[in-house]
C-alpha cells in the first residue's frame, strides 16, 4: 500500500485538499502534530458526554428533568451519523488543517452558547451545532492522520490520536463533573469554549501540512494523472495500462472490504456499549469490596483503556488478526460479567480485560479501515467511521434499554456477548478470504516478475 518514491507532486485527495503524500518521510512520527490532534479528540469527546458529567446540575438549572438533559448526549449522536457525509463533501475542496480548526471555533461557539442558554430549547440548538462541527471533526482528522504518516507508521499514529479520545472519559468527563459542582454546570461549558479554542489555535500553528517525501499510495505518474483525473498511462504501454487496470480492481475491492469491516466493528459496538450504558449496575456487587466503589472501578476502567489504545498502535501491519484477538476478547469478558459476583478479585480481573480489549478496538479498527481506504479514499473512510460507530453506539444503547426493562441486567451480558460473537465471526471469515487472496495472487506476481 505505501510507495517510497521521492516525489514532489501535492496530491489532493478526493474530500479533503490535503496532500496525498506523509510528513514522515524520515520513519520519525509528527509527535507535535499527533499529539495536537490528540487534544483535538479530547476536546470532541469531553465535549459530547459533558451533559452527563452534569446532570443534575444542568436539570435544575435549566427547570427540565434529567432524562431530557440525557437526551442532549442521544441526539448529539444521532446529528454525528446525519450530518457527517454531507459536512465532508462539502468541505473537501478544502485543506483538512483548516477545516480542523474551523469546526474547533465551531465547537467552542456551540459550548459558549450553551454556557448561557436560557432555556432547554436554546441548549438543544447550540448542542445541535456542536454536533455538526463534531461530526465533521472526527471524518477529518481521521483522513488527516492517515495523511500525517506512511502505512507502516499508521497504527502507532491512529493510537496517539485515539488516545486524546480516551483521556476525554478518563480525565476530561470527571473535570467537568468537579467544576460543575465548584462552580456550576454553565462554567463548564465555559471552559469547554476556552479549551476547544485552544485546540484551535493550536492545529493551525503548530500542526503540519503533509509534505513531499514519503509514501502516499499513489506515486508519480500515477499521483499526476490522478490529481488531473486522466489516465497515468503512456501511450503503448500495455504494461502500465494492465497495472492501472489492476490498481482500480484492488481500490474496488479495498472499497468493499473497509465497508464490511466498519459494518462488523459497528456491530461489535453495539454489543459493547450495550453492556458499557449499564456497567455501574454490573459492577455493583465487586465494587463493594473496592474503596471508593463504582467510582474506583469506573477509574480502573478508563485507566485499562488507554492501556488498551497503547497496546493497539504496537501491532504494525498486524492490524487485522489484532483486531479479530480483540473482538474475540471483548465478547468474552462481557460473557465473564455474569459471574463477577463469585469474587471481588474475579470482577475486578473482568472488568480489566474487557476495558483493555475493547480499548484496543477502535483503534486497530481505525487503522485496518484507513489502510484499506487509501489516500484516494480517506475522506469517504474518515466519515463513514464516526457515522457507523456512533449509529452502532446509539443502538447499542437503545436495545440495551429494552433487554434491561424487560428482563433485567443480568440478561444483558450473554445476549450482548453474542451480538459481539458474531461480529467475530464476521472479522474471521475476512481474515481467511484475505489470507487466501494473498496466496492466490502470489503466482500471479512472480509469473508477471519474470517475465
Amino acid at each position: 500500500m505505501s510507495d517510497t518514491t521521492p516525489r514532489t507532486t501535492t496530491l489532493r485527495t478526493g474530500s479533503a485538499g490535503s496532500a496525498g503524500v506523509p510528513a514522515d518521510a524520515t520513519g520519525r512520527l509528527p509527535w507535535l502534530s499527533l499529539l495536537v490532534l490528540g487534544g483535538a479528540t479530547f476536546t470532541m469527546v469531553t465535549a459530547e458526554m459533558l451533559p452527563a458529567a452534569v446532570l443534575p446540575q444542568m436539570s435544575a438549572g435549566l427547570g427540565v428533568s434529567e432524562p431530557q438533559v440525557g437526551l442532549l448526549v442521544s441526539v448529539w449522536a444521532a446529528v454525528v451519523v446525519i450530518g457527517s457525509f454531507p459536512l465532508v463533501r462539502l468541505t473537501r475542496r478544502f485543506d483538512r488543517r483548516a477545516v480542523i480548526a474551523g469546526s474547533l471555533v465551531l465547537l467552542a461557539a456551540s459550548a459558549a452558547l450553551t454556557a448561557i442558554a436560557p432555556d432547554y430549547p436554546a441548549a438543544v440548538a447550540a448542542r445541535l451545532l456542536g454536533a455538526l462541527a463534531v461530526g465533521l471533526l472526527w471524518a477529518t482528522t481521521n483522513a488527516f492522520t492517515a495523511d500525517l504518516v506512511s502505512d507502516r507508521n499508521l497504527a502507532r499514529a491512529v493510537a496517539v490520536v485515539l488516545g486524546g479520545a480516551t483521556l476525554g472519559t478518563v480525565l476530561g468527563i470527571p473535570a467537568g463533573s468537579v467544576v460543575a459542582d465548584a462552580i456550576g454546570w454553565r462554567a463548564a461549558f465555559g471552559g469547554l469554549a476556552a479549551l476547544a479554542l485552544v485546540a484551535a489555535v493550536l492545529v493551525r500553528v503548530v500542526v503540519r501540512t503533509p509534505g513531499a517525501g514519503g509514501s502516499g499510495g499513489v506515486s508519480g505518474a500515477g499521483a499526476a494523472g490522478a490529481a488531473s483525473g486522466a489516465s497515468p498511462v503512456r501511450s503503448g504501454e500495455t504494461d502500465a495500462a494492465d497495472a492501472d487496470a489492476g490498481a482500480r480492481t484492488a481500490a474496488g475491492r479495498g472499497i468493499r472490504r473497509l465497508i464490511v469491516v466498519t459494518m462488523l466493528v459497528a456491530l461489535l459496538l453495539v454489543g459493547h456499549f450495550g453492556t458499557f450504558t449499564f456497567i455501574t449496575r454490573l459492577v455493583e456487587s465487586p465494587a463493594g469490596a473496592v474503596p471508593g466503589g463504582v467510582g474506583t472501578m469506573l477509574f480502573v476502567f478508563g485507566l485499562a483503556s488507554a492501556a488498551g489504545v497503547v497496546l493497539a498502535g504496537r501491532f504494525g501491519d498486524r492490524t487485522e488478526p489484532a483486531l479479530l484477538v480483540s473482538a474475540v476478547m471483548t465478547g468474552a469478558a462481557v460473557l465473564a460479567l455474569s459471574f463477577v459476583d463469585v469474587h471481588p478479585a474475579l470482577g475486578v480481573t473482568v472488568l480489566v480485560a474487557w476495558a483493555v480489549a475493547s480499548g484496543a478496538v477502535p483503534a486497530l479498527a481505525q487503522t485496518l479501515i484507513l489502510r484499506l481506504a487509501g489516500p484516494a479514499h480517506r475522506g469517504f473512510a474518515g466519515a463513514l467511521i464516526p457515522v457507523l460507530f456512533n449509529l452502532g453506539i446509539a443502538v447499542g444503547a437503545a436495545l440495551a434499554s429494552l433487554v434491561v426493562g424487560g428482563a433485567g441486567v443480568a440478561a444483558l451480558p450473554p445476549l450482548a456477548a453474542a451480538v459481539i460473537g458474531a461480529a467475530g465471526v464476521g472479522l474471521w471469515f475476512g481474515v481467511r478470504s484475505r489470507r487466501r487472496g494473498v496466496q492466490s495472487d502470489a503466482p500471479s506476481r512472480r509469473t508477471t516478475s519474470a517475465a
